[in-house]
């Protein structure tokens, strides 16, 4: 019997009124004492994250992303003395970066930008997507100039500049792979104390690697979805994290994303049929009518009004329930965005 077509949807569909006092400035005092709302029922049930492990069952396979968010914020000053403030949203070879630059006025290809007066870059032209990106050569490897120079990207909603313990907090325990210039943050709540108990229950975990841009936190301004440009980010499932979640299936268990970022991946690796391992890019656009392949269970944060993560989650576990979700977790006040609590969500059916 064919499905039914899925309805359409506007923009403004995702849209909610949020307090601003909801939006967490800062994390909570412990990762594991997140609040956690269990969206997984008809009614939800307001939790604290550190119940995690007896919800899900023995058999079932976490899957983290373990990017790593790089120090991507650089402040620095133009040849003719204006201020400039890049982001560097991915690495390329021979020293090279794509960067969002802001400046009172763009500077042209062959002219050289002074970043924390440390070292110059030179500005090569326009690249990325519609060349929304700026080109530009570092003198030394990215990587390390950036750990040297740079600042925690921290989202525009967090008013506060970055510190010694943002360094630590906006980074999950088990980053491994540099690249993000956002956290996947609803990795943030695991402690070494959660993910000990998650394996004395008998759940399993693996590893993919997607590294955040900017563009998530870019609100879809076209009221036609259809019309909305996706961001691309790159990404990595190895062929161990295949493996593993082919055992889990044939088990029984249950695939857990921890995060929107670790579910694009997998169903980006699988949006040929079946699961693939490999690397590559994604602009993989998820909205309600979407199959779903992979992912039967979710661990996400609370993201921000008429967002393509909104648009998500709202595709995993069906818009009117998410609706009702977020109103709950309003009237509740639980707290908003990177560093705010967590919900827990599963496939219907």
């Amino acid at each position: 019997m064919p499905h039914a077509p899925a309805p359409l949807f506007t923009a403004s569909d995702f849209d909610f009124a949020l307090p601003p006092e909801l939006i967490a400035q800062h994390p909570a005092a412990e990762r594991s004492a997140s609040r956690l709302l269990d969206g997984r029922g008809a009614e939800p049930a307001d939790r604290v994250f550190r119940d995690l492990p007896a919800l899900l069952a023995p058999g079932d396979l976490l899957v983290f992303n373990d990017t790593r968010v790089i120090k991507a914020r650089l402040l620095g000053v133009k040849a003719t003395g204006g201020s400039v403030e890049a982001l560097v949203e991915r690495v390329l070879t021979n020293h090279e970066v794509l960067a969002h630059l802001r400046a009172s006025k763009s500077p042209k290809p062959g002219s050289r930008v002074r970043f924390d007066d440390g070292f110059d870059a030179e500005v090569l032209g326009r690249g990325g997507p519609e060349g929304a990106l700026f080109h530009l050569r570092f003198p030394a490897e990215p990587l390390a100039l950036l750990e040297r120079h740079g600042h925690v990207p921290l989202p525009p909603y967090i008013t506060h500049a970055d510190t010694l313990d943002d360094e630590r907090r906006y980074q999950t325990v088990f980053a491994a792979r540099p690249g993000a210039v956002a956290a996947p943050t609803a990795a943030l709540h695991f402690d070494a104390a959660l993910l000990a108990a998650l394996a004395q229950r008998g759940i399993e975990t693996a590893n993919v690697t997607l590294h955040v841009g900017a563009g998530t936190f870019q609100p879809v301004r076209t009221e036609n979805l259809a019309e909305h440009r996706m961001h691309s980010e790159w990404f990595d499932v190895t062929e161990a994290t295949v493996q593993a979640i082919a055992r889990t299936r044939a088990s029984g268990g249950r695939i857990v994303a921890v995060g929107t970022t670790t579910l694009r991946a997998l169903e980006s690796a699988a949006l040929g049929g079946a699961l693939q391992s490999g690397s590559r890019d994604t602009d993989i656009f998820i909205t309600p009518g979407f199959s779903f392949r992979v992912v039967d269970v979710l661990v996400t944060n609370f993201h921000l009004p008429k967002s393509t993560l909104m648009m998500l989650v709202s595709a995993f576990a069906g818009f009117e329930h998410v609706r009702a979700l977020y109103a709950h977790a309003i009237r509740e006040r639980y707290r908003f965005f990177s560093y705010g609590d967590a919900m827990l969500l599963q496939r219907p059916g």
